[in-house]
């Protein structure tokens, strides 16, 4: 039983059919950055001066950071945060991107793979790379086992022990038609459909000619459909009854005894080979059960034994003398 689908999947020929599971790729989760920010900056008109070196700030522009003012020289020396990408201060006029207590330049915020700007867009982290929809989607997505493609999320894709492929990149080894989330059967590392499988490699019924898809008989190595392994005169079924087999024909017990088989020149009744009647005994020919086979005079058993036969009679030695 297929986990995933609950797919029943049936014995053929010894074999199983195959489940692949029909599925759609999951969408994956994106970021958002914290930015852009901007420091208040401007140019003094009062006497203050600078938080670090103490320069008098007056008419000089200055950057106003947690309630200091300092000089733009302090600024990008002391507080500037440097860009995770270009390892630059960045000063008091750029904007400041800020993710997870990392820190850019606007424009250096960039796909770590295909250099698209992100500043403005969803992104994915990764391995401390930041990558856009684009380029995270193949760095995540499986590559399917037909054309080795990666398989987007969202798609559907088709998934069997371990391997995934796209819908329509699931086909068979021979015709290359898509089998979908139809039945099929794996032989090493091909996958065949139903027509294909039957063609290629299942065992042909020895009275009807057609493959064996599922069950089946064998009867001194050959294969039979358990439908067209039936008694010769009824029709009826023999899987797992006793049968006769004469001459390529099979017979169940009651038609070999009315149709087929010998009667006993002892007691006329047929000799089926089965159960007490098992031992026979043919002479010329005439058959016995073993047990009718006696001497007609004084009815001693002769299986086994030397006889006489005298017009179609059997006699012991002794017997037959005095005929």
């Amino acid at each position: 039983m297929c986990v995933t689908r609950g797919c029943l999947l049936l014995s053929a020929d010894r074999g199983w059919t195959g489940c692949a599971c029909l599925r759609s790729s999951p969408a994956m989760a994106y970021q958002r950055h914290t930015g852009p920010r901007r420091y208040t900056t401007g140019t003094m008109t009062e006497k203050f001066n600078c938080h670090y070196c103490r320069d008098p700030l007056h008419g000089k522009k200055y950057v106003e950071k947690e309630g200091h003012h300092c000089c733009v020289k302090c600024f990008e020396k002391i507080c500037a945060n440097t860009c995770a990408e270009c390892r630059k201060p960045i000063g008091a006029d750029a904007k400041e991107l800020h993710y997870k207590n990392r820190y850019w330049h606007d424009d250096c915020f960039r796909c770590s793979k295909c250099y698209h700007p992100l500043a403005s867009e969803q992104f994915m982290m990764k391995e401390n790379k930041i990558l856009c929809s684009k380029c995270s989607t193949r760095e995540d997505a499986p590559r399917c086992s037909g054309c080795h493609k990666h398989i987007l999320p969202g798609s559907k894709n088709m998934e069997y022990k371990k391997s995934v492929w796209h819908e329509e990149c699931f086909t068979c080894s021979q015709c290359k038609q898509a089998i979908g989330s139809g039945s099929f059967f794996p032989k090493g590392e091909e996958i065949y459909c139903v027509s294909c499988h039957e063609h290629k490699f299942a065992k042909l019924c020895v009275k009807c000619k057609n493959a064996i898809t599922s069950g089946g008989i064998n009867y001194q190595d050959r294969p039979w459909h358990s439908e067209c392994f039936v008694c010769a005169t009824c029709q009826k079924k023999l899987a797992g009854q006793r049968f006769t087999a004469v001459e390529d024909l099979f017979y169940c017990v009651d038609c070999y005894k009315t149709c087929v088989a010998k009667k006993c020149s002892g007691c006329n009744n047929p000799i089926t080979g089965f159960g007490r009647g098992a031992n026979v005994v043919t002479y010329e020919e005439n058959s016995w059960h073993d047990y009718c086979f006696n001497c007609k005079k004084c009815s001693l058993s002769l299986a086994n034994k030397r006889f006489v036969c005298v017009q179609d009679h059997i006699y012991c030695p002794d017997c037959a003398k005095k005929v």
